[in-house]
This record gives C-alpha cells, structure tokens and sequence, in this order.
C-alpha cells in the first residue's frame, strides 16, 4: 500500500483500519486475554513455530512495481525461521506460470501465493491447488472464483483514482472553470478502467472542475513521454494532470520538462521512489502520487504463514483469516512522504 486527522486526513490520509493495521498484528507478541479465554485460535506472531513452506508465483518482474513485488515477499519470508519460500522464475507466458504453480502444486507445499498473469485464465490451477489441500493467497490480480482461492490480497484500483480526484478537486477547489487531464495505463486492463471511473466520480464532486483529455499509455516510460508529449501539444492550458502510473510518469515528466511547462500540478500512481523524490525536492509538477502498495505481497507472506500454521490475526475476533484484504491507495505529499519513502519501488 497508512493516516487522518483533519477533513484532508479523511480523504486522502490513513484508513482507520487498514489492512496493514490489521497485518503487524500478525507479528504481535502478545496473546489477548479474549483469544485465551474463548477458545479463538492464537494470533500468528513473531515467535518460531510449525514450520511453512509458503510457493510463491508471479509473473515476470518487467515493471518497477512487480519487481518490488518479489522483493517485499523474500524479504519477509526471511524474517521468519519457520518460513521456507519455493519461489518461481516468473512468467507472462500463462501456459509458463501454469506450469511453474503445478510444479508447486507437486512438491506439495504447504501454502501458495500467486499473483496471476491473468487472473482468469489461471483460476483452473488455483481451483486445483485447492482442490489437492493447499490452501492459494491470491495476490491482487484476482481469480474468477472464490472457490480458486482462501484468501485474497490486493489493492484498490478505483481508490487510486477517486483519492486522486479528491486531491486535486482540493487543489482546485476554489478555481473557476478549472481544467484536468488524464494520462491513464492500457486501457485492455480492468483496472485501468476502475482508476478512470474512480477519478470521473469524485470529480463529480468538484462541478469547476472538467477533464477535458485523456491518454492511454502503457505503463513504461517510452509511452508515457510519448502520450504525454501529444497531451501537451492538443492543450495549451490545463490545471492538473492524473498519471495512472510512476513507472510512466518518468517518461510523462521528461515531456513535461521537454515543453517548458509548469502551470500545473501532476498526481502519480503507485508508489515509485523517483515520484518520492521528486515529491520531496518539490521542484516540479509532480506534488503527489497515490499508492498501490507492493508491500502487499510482504502481507500475502504474512497471510500464508498463518494459513499453514492454522492461525488468524491478532486484533480480530474470528478464529480465522479474512476472505479478503483490500488496501488503502493513500495519497503521498510532501507532508508525508518521509513516511513512505523506505517503500518506494525503484
């Protein structure tokens, strides 16, 4: 994926209960007083226990955001003694990384997180996990069935757009016929689709407000430089650009400085340290980015540790783990950002 206080901190700060929240209590020490006297299964925490072996499969790591995907999921299956992560090489190929979860499958590991290349046309091989007794974290790109997974954890797409909206609605809250435009991901991509109609409806709310443009470009940098070049060019005057991704915000930037253009405020998307920097320095267009946080995979670690260990998590009632965990898409400025800059993906 964090914060509140103040109508600003509702908005676009810290849920009050976060997934993250919810997940440190996965590490607590501490065993609750309710959880020993009602019969409530104990709350994983830090302390060695039945031993794991957690197979990891996601697609290849070709973007920034996926390769810190990876990095968050061996870096906290480390932290734990009684952890052994069977990590796969990765693939975009969906017959490949069908191929790689069944081998997983075969070696009969304990639990499974899978980031799909395709969530649907995996669901079958996450169906069958399940079926053999192994129990699937769905990471983020979500099957087509419950029935393929126990669990899933991901982000939240249309809350990426509609924070972002309301960041730059506040922004602009107090000028007359203002202008946004917006440089969005592939468009083939549900949630490509999901950001645009988070950011359409709280616009909603802003009635000076009107998005006059729109791009898709393909989360890399090449196309955002590309389609931002052709935003500028088509308008001469906006107020605020809504970049779906910071992957291709470096490129969208490179145009932005190519054009000499600074009459307007720029939001990213994701998390990237390069948008954290620049954030920071304050120098520029880019005054925010909105997370999709890719310390969800060090959760979906977290979440499969207490799966196999037969555990739920401390601060809950239930015996169990949740169905599902969405995390919230915080909005990072510069009155945060030192906060959030340990998490940037480079």
């Amino acid at each position: 994926m964090p914060h509140i206080t103040s109508r600003r901190g509702l908005l676009f700060g810290t849920a009050a209960v976060s997934a993250g929240a919810l997940l440190a209590g996965c590490t607590s020490n501490e065993t609750s007083q309710a959880s020993e006297g009602s019969g409530t299964q104990p709350a994983a925490d830090d302390k060695p226990g039945k031993h794991v072996t957690i197979g990891f499969a996601g697609p290849q790591a070709d973007h920034g955001w996926l390769n810190a995907i990876n990095d968050n999921a061996k870096n906290r299956a480390e932290k734990y003694s009684d952890v052994t992560l069977e990590i796969t090489e990765g693939s975009n190929d969906v017959a490949a990384q069908i191929g790689q979860i069944e081998t997983l499958i075969n070696k009969k590991v304990d639990v499974l997180v899978v980031l799909p290349a395709d969530g649907k046309a995996l669901t079958q091989v996450g169906l069958k996990a399940m079926r053999a007794g192994i129990p699937v974290v769905n990471l983020d790109r979500i099957f087509n069935t419950a029935q393929a997974y126990r669990c899933w954890i991901g982000g939240d797409n249309y809350g990426m757009g509609l924070n972002a909206g309301h960041y730059l609605g506040e922004k602009l809250k107090g000028k007359a016929n203002a202008k946004v435009v917006e440089l969005a991901g592939l468009d083939n991509l549900e949630l490509t689709r999901q950001r645009t109609q988070g950011f359409d409806d709280a616009l909603k709310n802003y009635p000076n407000i009107k998005k006059v443009a729109r791009q898709a470009a393909e989360f890399t940098v090449e196309s955002g430089q590309a389609k931002m070049a052709q935003l500028l060019q088509a308008q001469p005057r906006f107020d605020a650009l809504w970049n779906h991704d910071d992957d291709q915000g470096v490129g969208a930037l490179r145009a932005i400085d190519q054009a000499g253009r600074d009459d307007f405020v720029m939001v990213g998307g994701a998390g990237a340290l390069s948008a954290f920097q620049a954030i920071k320095q304050d120098d520029g267009v880019l005054k925010a980015t909105v997370l999709y946080p890719p310390t969800m995979a060090a959760s979906a670690i977290d979440l499969a540790r207490a799966l196999g260990q037969s555990k739920g998590v401390s601060g809950l009632a239930e015996h169990e783990i949740p169905a599902s965990l969405t995390l919230y898409s915080a909005v990072v400025d510069k009155d945060n950002v030192d906060q959030y800059m340990p998490t940037g993906f480079r």
